[in-house]
């Protein structure tokens, strides 16, 4: 395979995902996640602790989740404020996932193999759904894992270690994925070492959920400990939503990978997504799937040798367009479907009219000064937070926490009470979008 084509196709798949997660954002179709997470970054390159004001006055987001992986955007972020920052970078983050899997199917199963697993991964509905989905530091883990397990398939038993460890940073439930690799090792002959990065791996998780997280939550707990179990979906719908999601994960692969031990890696994202009782994890749609992308892929190449390659390459493929193109799924819970098609919106440009109200929304935006306080809802967040200190609205104002701004929508405002009470009053209204201004003079300006 030519050693440039993996980062020919990883360039391509920077550009696909940038234009997907800026395309919505210029759209105005982000909201809460990517304003929660440009909060942090933002204290960071302020040298700051990442207070989240959105997730309450003064919260800590590591009490939340633990993420401190984040700060390495903190220089980029300093030199171009704004979220459009966080979704280039996590645009570039996924690419470069597609280098160690293309270069691993290349030299496992020739030049046009390489590119066919190479252009399949790229496309996958569970990297591209994370790429158009606001921004989320997963993304991080994506490129770690799939480092570690090109470098586990070739017998790089060091290198791999040394990818993996830094996942205990990226989120609280991948050190169990650490742990994974650790079993993947132990099953390639390398028991001691697959020991070793096993119980470092328990080790830290037990230390991020029992300690650090409730050191510094507002609750002093880890608060998703009460997903797990809870039921609130008949038990048929949900284990038909589980099911197809699995198989969606796998059919990519023409369900080979599940010839590899290396899939065990997934087990740990799997595991506590199907426990969980929330709906929105068993899905196909948003970012959970986008860590389990790199392992099926991995283990896909693993399975298969060139003969077998040269069916089961074509197959990915024609998966993969299919599921780009977007399946007419059922939606059986909440989050779980219709299945996501975010690539069709590249094909069609936007309407006139979404422009226009977009522009218009911005405009209206410009009535909030710099540096205010203000509460935001829905899709108005990720607008305001690069140059203001932005509550979630309608959950603030509330006693104690009274912003002199507030930037809503109709249909939001008018079902909040309370707010003529607490002096607010409007200065702006235009194309469904409110400011509200505290002890002003009332009066909307269009």
């Amino acid at each position: 395979m030519p050693k440039p084509l993996p980062y020919v196709l990883a360039a391509g798949a920077f550009l696909l995902y940038a234009a997907l997660g800026l395309g919505r954002h210029e759209r105005l179709e982000t909201g809460l996640d990517l304003g929660v997470f440009e909060q942090a970054v933002r204290a960071y390159a302020q040298l700051r602790p990442p207070i989240a004001t959105l997730k309450g006055p003064g919260v800590d987001l590591l009490g939340d989740h633990f993420h401190p992986i984040l700060v390495v955007l903190a220089p980029a972020y300093r030199l171009f404020p704004g979220p459009d920052t966080l979704l280039v970078a996590q645009a570039a983050v996924l690419a470069s996932s597609v280098v160690p899997v293309a270069r691993l199917a290349g030299r496992r199963l020739g030049a046009a193999a390489g590119a066919g697993v190479g252009t399949a991964y790229s496309l996958s509905w569970g990297i591209v759904n994370a790429a158009a989905f606001e921004f989320h530091e997963v993304a991080f883990a994506v490129p770690l894992l799939a480092m570690a397990l090109e470098r586990l398939a070739m017998g790089r038993w060091r290198q791999a270690v040394a990818w993996s460890v830094p996942l205990v940073l990226v989120k609280e439930d991948l050190p169990l994925t650490v742990a994974a690799v650790g079993l993947c090792l132990a099953l390639r002959g390398r028991r001691r070492a697959g020991a070793r990065l096993a119980a470092f791996g328990c080790a830290a998780w037990v230390v991020i959920v029992v300690v650090v997280i409730p050191a510094l939550s507002a609750a002093h707990a880890y608060t998703y400990w009460h997903d797990i179990g809870r039921r609130a979906t008949p038990p048929l719908l949900a284990a038909t939503a589980r099911l197809r999601t699995l198989v969606l994960l796998l059919a990519p692969t023409a369900f080979l990978a599940v010839r590899s031990p290396l899939l065990l890696a997934g087990l740990p994202t799997i595991a506590w997504r199907l426990l969980s009782g929330n709906p929105y994890f068993w899905g196909t749609d948003f970012h959970y799937s986008a860590v389990l992308m790199p392992v099926v892929f991995v283990a896909f190449v693993d399975a298969v040798g060139p003969r077998r390659a040269r069916w089961a390459v074509p197959v990915s493929l024609a998966v993969t367009a299919v599921l780009c193109a977007g399946l007419p799924l059922p939606e059986l819970a909440p989050g779980t479907g219709p299945h996501a098609a975010p690539l069709r919106e590249l094909a069609s440009p936007p309407a006139a009219d979404q422009v226009r109200r977009a522009d218009a929304a911005r405009r209206v935006l410009q009535q909030v000064p710099d540096g205010a306080d203000v509460a935001a809802s829905d899709w108005l967040i990720p607008q305001l937070t690069a140059r203001a200190t932005v509550y979630h609205f309608p959950e603030v104002p509330r006693a104690g926490v009274t912003p002199e701004w507030i930037a809503t929508t109709d249909d939001r405002w008018r079902a909040t009470p309370g707010l003529d009470a607490a002096g607010y009053r409007m200065v702006a209204d235009r194309d469904g979008v409110v400011i509200l201004r505290r002890n002003a003079a009332a009066g909307p300006a269009g």
